[in-house]
């Protein structure tokens, strides 16, 4: 809904905090979204969880920080 309220140039930030959920498929929810909402969609920049908060291989469920920013266009 956030996607239809915007106006033209309007930002969205938008995040997940779920292992469950990759980034592949979160952008592939937001991607969605802005079809449903009939919005073009620029994404600006991928956010993701600091340095302080480390991923280890053999737990890749640990990066579940995600995060987009994203411009909505006309």
């Amino acid at each position: 809904m956030a996607l239809q309220l915007l106006r033209p140039g309007g930002i969205l930030a938008t995040f997940s905090c779920s292992g469950l959920v990759s980034a592949d498929l979160f952008q592939k929810v937001v991607f969605g979204a802005a079809v449903d909402a009939q919005r073009p969609v620029q994404v600006l920049e991928w956010l993701r969880q600091s340095s302080d908060h480390p991923v280890a291989l053999t737990f890749p469920e640990g990066d579940y920080l995600k995060g987009l920013v994203c411009r909505v266009e006309a």
